[in-house]
């Protein structure tokens, strides 16, 4: 890459749209130029960063899922036996016709989301009370004809990381559990990304196709639009009875099983670096940032023992487990904290002559920029200790900037103008048809009732005055 293209700048993220594709070029997360609309290229920076986010939800799962991975391919007449399911992904689905110049006997569609291809093989697999629960997920890619405006990381025609967990259980409760228990994992995913989450029940009109409910949750980023960052579906017996998924229960008895699927996309990916990014570009929680601390020589005299001494200091981070780098290129010292700062590295330590002679060096903060001498003797404690406070400060500050963006709202004039900056708190009597008139009217959409939702209070619908207690999420989506 040019000199110049390195040393490019951001636009301001006050113009979000703007920032985003630009940061995403500049910090060599994804290449937007590959020759098909809605598929993205991962550069290795960017590649490394899923790879940390990923090593989280894996190491979170992992406690009680199994990994696995299921063919890309699904035939034909398994993917159109569940009629509601089929209708909701119809107009998205990918179809292969050949196989080189030979029409194929079944066809074949490109997986949109997997529950098609996995549940015939359930049906194989689960056959006894014993078998159960039975919970496996996969990471794969994923294909959606999305006709919508593509956006990387956002809104994709290839879906390059999608986590989906499927699991089987004995009764309709046990599903339920299970679905709390994904919103649960999934809060504490982001909360692992200094990232917070509002989950809500969607209305019925948008839950999965074919679930009996779906639980979503959903980020708010800089635009004040927010972003479904994860969903799980309790999706009742009514796919095991499409692939006749049964099992014995302890009378003998032969009972369909009860189903729940659950999955987060890169727009994990997408929520983190908008949320924590700046007009300098990303900031990065130190447990994702695939170099924690960057270590800067400053060298105008004695290199030898300056080198010497960031490379001692290298070394017992190391030993700790922190990921270090030594920048010691011939560049100026304001071009390597540029380039360090647009890689979001949360530590800087700045070690030239006079901190030798103090015995001490700088560490600088990328989330606040804050500077401040340190004694080389204890350069590892002090690195560890400011990880920590790091995290909770982006957290913390995701979290205030989130709440100030919430707002009660009681008129429909009322969610018009809030929306524009955030989510609006609103009351809703439940029937569908007030919701999507209000969906109408706002100029934005339901997301849905929290799942922490307070319902000591009474309000009054926008729509048709009827009293209500439920209050539901609306906001402009992605």
């Amino acid at each position: 890459m040019a000199e110049q293209e390195k040393e490019a700048t951001l636009p301001s993220k006050e113009n979000f749209s703007e920032w985003y594709n630009d940061m995403l070029q500049i910090a060599e997360i994804m290449d937007v130029r590959y020759p098909v609309k809605g598929s993205y290229v991962w550069y290795p920076f960017g590649f490394s960063i899923r790879r940390n986010v990923y090593d989280i939800i894996r190491g979170l799962l992992d406690k009680d899922h199994q990994e696995t991975m299921f063919p890309l391919l699904i035939p034909e007449h398994e993917f159109m036996k569940e009629a509601e399911h089929i209708k909701g992904f119809e107009e998205e689905v990918y179809w292969v016709l050949n196989g080189g110049t030979t029409p194929l006997d079944v066809k074949l569609a490109l997986r949109p989301t997997s529950e098609t291809a996995i549940y015939p093989m359930y049906r194989l697999w689960v056959r006894s009370h014993a078998d159960l629960p039975l919970k496996l997920y996969q990471i794969v890619n994923t294909f959606r004809y999305e006709t919508k405006h593509t956006r990387p990381l956002i809104r994709l025609r290839e879906i390059t990381s999608f986590k989906e967990a499927h699991t089987v259980h004995a009764t309709w409760d046990e599903a339920a559990s299970q679905v709390d228990e994904a919103i649960r994992l999934y809060i504490e995913f982001y909360k692992r990304l200094a990232i917070p989450v509002l989950p809500s029940k969607r209305p019925s009109w948008d839950k999965f196709p074919g679930a009996d409910y779906t639980i979503a949750v959903d980020s708010l980023m800089p635009d004040g639009k927010t972003l479904q960052v994860g969903t799980a579906h309790h999706l009742g017996d009514n796919f095991a009875k499409t692939f006749d998924i049964k099992y014995e229960d302890v009378d003998g008895e032969q009972v369909y099983a009860h189903q729940t699927c659950y999955g987060v996309s890169e727009r994990c990916i997408a929520t983190l670096l908008s949320t924590h990014g700046d007009d300098k570009g990303l900031v990065l929680p130190p447990e994702i940032a695939p170099t924690q601390v960057v270590i800067i020589p400053i060298i105008f005299k004695e290199p030898e023992a300056v080198l010497n001494a960031c490379n001692d200091v290298k070394a017992e981070l190391e030993a700790a487990g922190v990921r270090v780098t030594i920048d010691d290129s011939d560049k100026r010292p304001g071009s390597k904290y540029y380039k360090w700062e647009m890689k979001g590295v949360p530590l800087r330590i700045e070690i030239g002559p006079r901190d030798l002679k103090n015995e001490a060096a700088m560490l600088a903060r990328r989330d606040t920029g804050e500077k401040e001498q340190v004694p080389l003797a204890s350069i590892k404690d002090e690195v560890i200790s400011r990880f920590e406070i790091i995290q909770a400060a982006l957290l913390e500050k995701a979290t205030a900037e989130l709440n100030e963006r919430i707002f009660d709202c009681s008129t429909v004039d009322d969610v018009k103008e809030k929306v524009q900056d955030g989510i609006a708190l609103v009351p809703w009597c439940g029937e569908e048809k007030c919701g999507l008139d209000l969906d109408e009217q706002a100029g934005a959409g339901i997301l849905g009732i929290p799942t922490d939702m307070d319902e000591d209070g009474t309000y009054k619908c926008p729509i048709c005055s009827k009293e209500t207690r439920t209050r539901v999420y609306v906001a402009r989506t992605y």
